[in-house]
């Protein structure tokens, strides 16, 4: 379930709970505190994608505090 997971702060990246570090960009810097989630599917086609400086496909979070 997506509430379980945990966001990167840095890229935003949606993890599994038991990450020590983002599987994305590497950060250690995860935190459950996020809201909002979107699938990133064609990030070279997605206008999304490029608000959120997004190039690989994945699940994100929209707001991390």
């Amino acid at each position: 379930m997506a509430e379980d997971r945990l966001a990167c702060r840095e890229c935003h990246y949606i993890n599994e709970p038991d990450k020590q570090t983002c599987a994305s960009c590497g950060s250690s810097s995860l935190t459950e505190d996020w809201a909002g989630y979107v699938i990133v599917t064609h990030p070279d086609r997605s206008a999304v994608a490029e608000e959120m400086n997004v190039s690989e496909s994945g699940g994100y979070a929209l707001k991390v505090r």
